[in-house]
């Protein structure tokens, strides 16, 4: 076995914390993934990467570095990843979903904030998330008034790029976006040293509505009952083709959708037909936050889709591939990630119509809204969804929660009796 600590302590890691932190993901893991019955065979590929997390890919962004090349480290869906890669950097996904960062971020942030944000700046503060110590360059955006600020204190401890995303969805909205997207070509362009050509771009714009149809693909299987494979597994997929290598990933779940098809053909599935299916919409929920779906589906209850950032508003809508010239492409770009439906737009009616489509589309028997403490997006905007799925009489309940597990017994009895109501 490659012994991965001296790599970790080239990139200053602290090494004694780092230990405690990957000491405790194994158990849970088991606890969570690897006891589920009757998973697919093609899930193998996943545990991997969470069992190598921060050795096998680490190693590759480190090889990349070495040989002149960047890492650009992204906190949200709407930083168009395609423009990294064209200026040939790599993209990874920054995670921020799990407690053990808190303590840190609360040394600097206060403590009544998303635990998402506290988490983000206390992996970096903490020295112990090698992704965070990879990257030449972290690239945040203005989604919420927590975010904007906490990239100002993140900035102290390492290099911040901001991408500034309109609050509106108007025809100057876009044209303000498109302009930001072009400002961002320079600034990956600056960071490189490379040109971004409209063929480089082209390649990388095709690639990433590849990604983007597989998990489509993936998600669609999930509509069949019964359920060939579990909402858990299909989230980790989710979660690790944000910092996976794209061309890998594609292989590895086209892989899991051809076998989760397969047991639809033999009406084969990992819970009963008829189990109480469930869509998760709210707030993103990013590596190792598993809490809610482990809950809900050790209950019982298979969860069918998310309308999420680590769900559908990551995958859906794709690139028009039409453009030819950087002038074109940066525009077909900018529409479709004006498209994603986050809660830091208003008015936002298109959220509520994927959330009514999805639960059409994925024959959901209700709905659980996710929501972390703190995040007022979606907290506020929880009146309007709960409005529009009573009104056509669909189930729902809202959980808010943080990263913690002191909470768990507490979730388990509402997600149980929730659950009970649609039985």
């Amino acid at each position: 076995m490659t012994d991965y600590r001296q790599m970790w302590s080239d990139l200053g890691m602290d090494l004694e914390k780092h230990d405690q932190l990957t000491g405790a993901l194994p158990l849970v893991y088991e606890t969570v993934y690897l006891k589920q019955p009757n998973r697919p065979r093609a899930m193998e590929y996943f545990d991997l990467v969470v069992a190598e997390i921060h050795s096998l890919r680490i190693a590759e962004l480190v090889e990349h570095r070495r040989r002149g090349g960047k890492v650009c480290g992204a906190f949200c869906v709407f930083v168009p990843v395609e423009i990294i890669r064209a200026a040939g950097a790599i993209a990874v996904g920054l995670c921020g979903g799990s407690q053990f960062w808190i303590p840190d971020g609360e040394k600097v942030l206060p403590r009544n904030l998303c635990p998402l944000i506290k988490a983000s700046v206390g992996a970096r503060l903490s020295g112990t998330c090698p992704y965070f110590q990879s990257c030449d360059l972290l690239i945040g955006e203005t989604t919420c008034d927590g975010k904007k600020k906490a990239w100002e204190v993140l900035n102290n401890f390492a290099p911040v790029y901001v991408m500034d995303l309109p609050q509106m969805k108007r025809p100057r909205d876009l044209v303000a976006w498109r302009e930001e997207v072009g400002l961002f070509l320079d600034k990956m362009e600056e960071l490189t040293g490379r040109r971004v050509t409209p063929e480089r771009l082209a390649e990388e714009i095709q690639l990433q509505n590849r990604l983007r149809r597989t998990l489509e693909r993936l998600y669609a299987a999930r509509k069949a009952d019964p359920v060939p494979v579990s909402g858990k597994d299909v989230l980790l997929v989710t979660q690790v083709s944000f910092y996976d290598d794209p061309r890998r990933f594609i292989e590895k779940t086209e892989a899991l959708a051809a076998e989760a098809e397969a047991r639809i053909a033999a009406g084969e599935g990992v819970f009963s037909p008829g189990a109480p299916r469930i869509l998760v919409t709210g707030t993103p929920m990013a590596i190792p936050n598993w809490k809610l779906h482990h809950i809900i589906e050790t209950a019982g209850a298979a969860v069918v889709c998310e309308e999420t950032c680590t769900g559908t508003r990551f995958f859906e809508h794709q690139v028009d591939e039409a453009g030819r010239t950087l002038d074109e492409q940066l525009q077909a770009l900018a529409e479709r990630y004006l498209k994603i439906n986050c809660s830091c737009f208003t008015p936002n009616p298109g959220r509520i119509e994927d959330i009514l489509r999805l639960v059409k589309e994925y024959r959901a028997d209700g709905v659980i809204y996710y929501n972390l403490q703190f995040c007022h997006g979606y907290a506020v905007e929880y009146y309007a969804v709960e409005k529009a799925l009573k009104e056509r009489g669909i189930p729902v309940l809202k959980v808010e929660t943080d990263y913690s597990e002191e909470d768990t017994g507490q979730l388990r009895t509402r997600v149980e009796a929730f659950l009970e109501m649609l039985r």
